[in-house]
């Protein structure tokens, strides 16, 4: 059985967890499926991520983990730089990635949620980075959350490790509450599909990098981001088609 299922639906990609006997943890087999879904999206203008089953994703492989108590610290590291790799590639994808969250999303689950750049959720799922009720820590998920919201918040859910119901993290700005994953998803890709996919992936690349710089630094830097946007591809089909009164045409993503 494939660990993760993948489809097209119009302009979206979809991957689904499949491991729901095991409540789709992040075991080595399904990091690396999904890590190989994400590498090719074809010709996808937006990849969603979902699961099989009630549940989202448990989070980390616990009984892996349990395996490695004897490991090295070096071998720690190695691994934990495996998942945080998958998280990497989320975030700097340069399609849009939505969690679509059929389920608990828990730990390095609710992890992902926060590394995807948009989340539509079921009223009926939950949400908890509960890392500390194990006596672990969300370091990896941590760097992903406190983008997402405040310090204040950050340290409320994972200093308790508690869950959320689906309205509290609706509150929270986790995600958007809907009863139509499917359909949600599918307005998503549709309004993605009239952007200009590099555009796309270059404001990805800048969501990422100004933020954390000096506003000196970052004016400075978003100068550059700015010239170099006015002299691609994407800005001068767009002016062009903005100017003549007719759709953009965009290049195709993976053509």
């Amino acid at each position: 059985m494939n660990a993760v299922l993948v489809r097209d639906a119009g302009p979206v990609r979809w991957i689904t967890f499949n491991r729901p006997e095991r409540r789709n943890v992040f075991s080595a087999e399904l990091v690396a499926a999904l890590k190989g879904a994400l590498e090719d999206p074809g010709h996808a203008r937006l990849i969603a991520i979902t699961g099989v089953g009630g549940t989202f994703s448990a989070g980390a492989d616990l009984a892996a983990l349990q395996k490695m108590r004897s490991a090295t610290r070096e071998q720690q590291v190695a691994d934990a730089r495996s998942f945080a790799e998958l998280f990497r590639m989320v975030a700097e994808h340069p399609l849009p990635v939505v969690a679509a969250v059929n389920g608990h999303a828990l730990g390095g689950g609710a992890g992902l949620v926060a590394a995807c750049d948009f989340a539509f959720a079921l009223p009926t799922a939950r949400i908890g980075f509960t890392e500390v009720r194990l006596g672990f820590v969300p370091a990896i998920v941590l760097k992903f959350l406190l983008g997402v919201v405040s310090a204040r918040v950050a340290r409320d859910l994972c200093l308790t490790g508690r869950q959320l119901d689906a309205a509290e993290a609706e509150r929270l700005g986790l995600w958007k509450v809907t009863d139509d994953l499917e359909g949600a998803v599918r307005v998503l890709g549709e309004e993605i599909a009239h952007t200009g996919p590099g555009a796309v992936a270059h404001t990805k690349r800048v969501f990422l990098s100004l933020p954390h710089l000096p506003l000196a630094e970052g004016l400075a830097r978003a100068c550059e981001e700015n010239a170099d946007a006015r002299m691609s591809a994407d800005f001068r089909e767009g002016v062009a088609a903005f100017l003549e009164k007719r759709k953009p045409r965009w290049p195709q993503p993976g053509a």
